[in-house]
């Protein structure tokens, strides 16, 4: 079993999101965590986006990268933004690092349609990315 660690900047939305999928799509190969390089809350729009797909991340929570335990390696880390990548701190070990840039779904404006309906286009590339990049590793 490989670990994989998502993070974005506040570990509320893209990270939970990646987590989530690689957990559904991959549990027999990989098992993934998230972090932030802040520590925020799961934002609600996530939860909802989420569960209209059947998974379910309200049990999740939000955390920074400091706050993961110290005995947990990682084989993978992915960066989600820009501002991640550019201050995830280097993990030691033989650590593959990946970076994709997502939109940041808290910077959406707009009536909650409006905002859910652009999450959900974030949660479907997050979701068609793990599913492409993990898949190619097997």
């Amino acid at each position: 079993m490989q670990n994989v660690l998502f993070v974005c900047t506040h570990n509320s939305a893209r990270s939970q999101m990646a987590e989530a999928f690689l957990n559904k799509f991959f549990s027999d190969k990989y098992k993934g965590f998230s972090a932030g390089t802040v520590r925020a809350h799961i934002n609600p729009n996530s939860i909802t986006v989420m569960k209209e797909l059947g998974i379910d991340i309200s049990k999740q929570h939000s955390k920074s990268i400091k706050e993961l335990p110290d005995n947990l390696s990682f084989d993978y880390v992915v960066t989600l933004c820009d501002k991640a990548n550019e201050s995830c701190p280097i993990f030691p070990g033989n650590v593959t690092r990946v970076h994709k840039d997502f939109t940041d779904p808290l910077s959406f404006t707009g009536d909650q349609d409006e905002i859910l309906a652009k999450f959900r286009v974030v949660r479907d590339d997050i979701a068609k990315w793990v599913k492409s990049y993990f898949s190619r590793k097997n």
